[in-house]
């Protein structure tokens, strides 16, 4: 069962349930309103089943597994190969492959679900009979319309969670950041280093693909250490970590040595299409921060607090320093002592803009 602690499977799981959870409850939801306006009787014996408690878990069941494996493709694959397209397009192609699958499921239960309400063999012939009539009839196109609905739902669904985030969405929802809390978070400030002069070495349509494929490339390393990418800020992004989380095995220095080892397995990429091989600075601090929903346009989960503003200027002073990673003494204190993972002591230093030094450390060079 270790598979299921890898926080990638572990990610993957998180988006691909609630496929399984809305197709369930939209199928009750539509069984609930057909049963009302039959009073709750087979009409239609001849093409309709009627719903028995053997019947609802089955069917239940099969909704709920076929949610699922729409989930599966649509996370493992097929949300993969229209990225480039417009929200819309995605919409409409994907929906065109999803009916033609969902037709071929339909067709293949159909005749499972008849041959439990009968009592008798997948091969009775009054399994078939039945089956001849409901392919035939207007039940089977209101089936397949409630599935073209289910369907549509979970790609709505889908391509919002992709343009908002698979946590956020679902913070959203619990209204866990309704009300702001405080809590205690570890941040990652990372900056790529000469962007000004890529980005006019490229010119800004080439520029914009160069950072997709950056981006694309440290999601790997971001997912597998538990991090949570918070904002991306023109080459910049921030990721962040529950205290517990990045402290946890030193997840996020682990993070940071993880994406930098990911850019130098593709540096053959970036160097043949792009010209060189993208590289990074980053700084790391803990403390607490406010953590609530903001916005009146547009609703965000937005973090407030004096650590935010220390690890933007940790970062900037990496240059200066000649570091790529540089680390406050508060975070260094709190991770788990680690002999692969080591850091040495730069002093005390002014931040800009801050009365108050700060602590900083270089990390040494290590394997894991």
């Amino acid at each position: 069962m270790d598979v299921f602690r890898n926080p990638k499977t572990l990610h993957h799981l998180k988006r691909i349930l609630p496929f399984g959870i809305i197709w369930l409850v939209l199928s009750w939801f539509i069984l609930l309103i057909e049963s009302m306006a039959t009073g709750y009787e087979n009409q239609r014996p001849e093409t309709d089943i009627t719903v028995t408690w053997s019947i609802l878990l089955f069917a239940s069941l099969a909704v709920f597994l076929v949610g699922i494996l729409m989930g599966s493709v649509e996370v493992l694959w097929m949300g993969k190969r229209f990225k480039s397209k417009s929200f819309g397009q995605k919409i409409l192609y994907k929906m065109g492959f999803y009916v033609l699958f969902m037709l071929l499921i339909n067709l293949i239960t159909f005749p499972i679900a008849a041959s439990i309400e009968s009592n008798s063999s997948l091969l009775d012939h009054q399994v078939w009979e039945k089956f001849a009539n409901y392919i035939s009839s207007t039940t089977f196109l209101s089936t397949m319309v409630s599935l073209s609905f289910s369907i549509f739902v979970s790609l709505i669904y889908a391509g919002i969670s992709e343009h908002l985030g698979h946590n956020v969405l679902l913070n959203f929802f619990s209204g866990k950041y309704h009300k702001p809390k405080e809590e205690s978070r570890v941040f990652m400030f990372l900056d790529m280093k000469s962007s000004t002069s890529l980005a006019e070495q490229l010119g800004h349509k080439a520029y914009f693909r160069f950072l997709s494929d950056y981006y694309n490339q440290l999601s790997d390393a971001i997912i597998q250490f538990r991090g949570e990418v918070y904002q991306y800020v023109g080459d910049e992004i921030v990721i962040t970590w529950k205290e517990k989380d990045g402290l946890h095995n030193q997840n996020c220095i682990r993070c940071f040595i993880a994406m930098k080892l990911s850019l130098q397995q593709k540096s053959d990429y970036f160097s043949t299409t792009y010209g060189m091989v993208p590289s990074f600075r980053a700084g790391l601090h803990l403390g607490k921060v406010t953590t609530g929903e903001i916005g009146a346009l547009k609703k965000e989960i937005f973090f407030t607090g004096d650590v935010l503003n220390v690890t933007a200027r940790i970062q900037k002073l990496c240059k200066s320093l000649e570091q790529d990673l540089l680390v406050s003494g508060d975070l260094v204190g709190e991770l788990p002592k680690s002999d692969a993972l080591t850091f040495t002591s730069l002093g005390k230093m002014e931040l800009e803009g801050r009365q108050e030094v700060v602590e900083l450390f270089a990390h040494n060079n290590g394997t894991f």
